[in-house]
């Protein structure tokens, strides 16, 4: 299974450690990957879309991280990311597991980016294989 992850290193260090977390969970369940890197969370969906029609990729995993500051501009951020990857999924049947973080601290990013049981990363790639899998056993 050949996965597609779309990292968005505006925070490097957590997603980093968010990318660090994925490969492992990849590698340990035998699937393969490619990576791109877009600038932000907002450009995540749309290369994601860019790739949707590839047949060699079984699923996307996206991994970034929105830190709230002292504008909406979080609140866009965050809701619009995770509206158009939920729109993208659910409307094109796409695997997604999505490994963006919205958080209020760089400490809440930290403790999510974590090693072992508490890396969103590699939760977010075992939702994309268990999707991937669960699409391809229903024929698609």
């Amino acid at each position: 299974m050949n996965i597609l992850i779309v990292t968005a290193p505006y925070y490097a260090q957590i997603t980093d450690r968010l990318l660090s977390g994925a490969l492992g969970v990849l590698e340990a369940q035998g699937a393969s990957h490619e990576l791109v890197s877009v600038p932000g969370a907002l450009e995540i969906p749309p290369a994601i879309a860019m790739r949707a029609r590839d047949r060699n990729i079984a699923g996307f995993i996206a991994l970034g991280c929105v830190i709230r500051g002292e504008t909406s501009h979080y609140d866009i951020v965050a809701g619009e990311s995770a509206r158009a990857l939920m729109s993208l999924a659910v409307d094109h049947a796409l695997a997604i597991g999505n490994g963006i973080l919205t958080v209020d601290s760089m400490e809440q990013a930290r403790a999510r980016a974590g090693a072992g049981k508490r890396n969103k990363g590699g939760d977010a790639a075992k939702a994309c294989l268990a999707l991937a899998r669960l699409k391809r056993s229903a024929g698609s």
